[in-house]
């Protein structure tokens, strides 16, 4: 009997204690207790309008200053320069579709890399049914786009270029800013006015987020991934930049974000990026040892996994690993009922399985891509957590190897 997908895994019942050995921080993190706590008086005593005169709005207005501050200082910014939005998409989204629709001129180009979050990519291709045309870039088995081939896509209507700092599925690293220098270079060869964006969501934390050092124009930010509070994301914009704001109405956030602030939430935002900030430096040592053994552990113990075990240019806390003749939700139940949380880059209610966009670019064929894992590390993962993964996971991926998928 040939048993597929995810009721595989119905066979391999073995639950695990209470104990969750957490292992999906780029899906999202715990809110950390310094964070909650700052944001509590703003839900009670503080819980006035920003926009309102009387000093119970001003306590209220003092939290969202305090909050633009932090977040200024970390992205060494100005702080007229940092728009509070609801979300990292909606970041992106005002980024891509604002800049569209402030230009005097409809249509354009837009550059941008095969491996983007799709936060990024549909708003790009919601543009080109409007008549905009894009320019997807691949990029190389590591994930990384070659900063040459990126920048020789400029055209002279090319007036957005924007690729993500650190990929939210295999944790690499892009060379933003040799990106940007040869864009603006290229731009000015060819009389074009190109702005530099990043969605820099899961960099928050990991590595420096200096806009600066970046040479970007607009950066993105999402609270819930570095354990602050969900629902309130970050645009960092240059100043002089014209964007068509998303959502119009009070006129909130210097006219580029209309709403009544989500107080609470920015204050949470505020303080969580400058503790994520303090102790990325500090964190690395830690980040890199536990990563280095969960890599070597599995290429170790799980025969036909495929891994990048070099990792020259990622992120330590994102690893994304693949089993050959296995899907990825299988092994994810598995996990799940040995008290192990992780994620793939495909859906399990799917009717049929599709594929991560991020590994088909990697050139990995569909059958291997859909056997891929996440494990994102955080704050909190200890090498306790490591040990469990190391003794759960081959066993998990053995009894799924010994029942033949029907699509097989």
């Amino acid at each position: 009997m040939r048993i597929s997908g995810c009721w595989q895994i119905l066979l391999i019942m073995n639950f695990s204690d209470d104990r969750i050995n957490y292992l999906d921080h780029a899906a999202t993190t715990p809110m950390r207790t310094e964070v909650f706590e700052k944001m509590v008086p703003y839900f009670t005593q503080k819980f006035g309008n920003p926009s309102s005169l009387y000093s119970l709005a001003g306590e209220a207005r003092y939290g969202v200053d305090e909050a633009r501050e932090q977040v200024a200082f970390v992205l060494n910014s100005r702080e007229n320069e940092i728009v509070f939005t609801g979300s990292g998409s909606e970041s992106n989204n005002t980024a891509i579709k604002g800049l569209a629709a402030g230009r005097e001129v409809h249509g354009g180009h837009i550059i941008t890399t095969a491996i983007e979050h799709h936060a990024l990519i549909h708003p790009v291709e919601q543009l080109e049914k409007l008549g905009y045309e894009a320019t997807y870039v691949g990029v190389d088995n590591t994930g990384r786009v070659d900063p040459e081939e990126f920048a020789s896509a400029v055209r002279p209507d090319t007036f957005l270029a924007s690729v993500m700092l650190v990929n939210n599925e295999i944790g690499t690293i892009q060379a933003v800013r040799e990106i940007a220098g040869l864009t603006r270079e290229y731009a000015m060869s060819c009389n074009a006015d190109v702005l530099i964006h990043t969605d820099a969501v899961q960099a928050a934390g990991k590595i420096s987020l200096d806009v600066d050092e970046l040479d970007v124009d607009m950066m993105s930010l999402s609270g819930h991934k570095i354990y602050g509070p969900k629902g309130v994301g970050v645009l960092f914009v240059r100043r002089g930049i014209v964007l068509e704001p998303l959502i119009s109405g009070g006129g909130q956030e210097r006219q580029r974000r209309s709403g009544t602030e989500n107080v609470a939430s920015i204050v949470g935002l505020g303080e969580a990026l400058v503790l994520s900030e303090s102790e990325r430096l500090s964190n690395r040592s830690k980040m890199q040892r536990m990563s280095d053994r969960l890599v070597n552990g599995i290429v170790e113990k799980i025969p036909d996994a495929v891994i990048d075990d070099k990792r020259l240019y990622h992120v330590p806390e994102i690893i994304n690993v693949a089993f050959r003749g296995v899907e990825g939700e299988s092994i994810l139940l598995g996990l799940d009922f040995k008290g192990i949380a992780a994620s793939s880059g495909s859906a399990c209610s799917s009717a049929s399985l599709e594929p991560s966009h991020v590994l088909l670019a990697l050139g990995q064929e569909p059958e291997l891509a859909v056997g891929s894992v996440r494990f994102s590390l955080g704050r909190d993962t200890t090498d306790e957590d490591i040990t469990d993964v190391l003794e759960a996971l081959p066993a998990v991926v053995k009894q799924l190897r010994m029942f033949p998928s029907s699509k097989d």
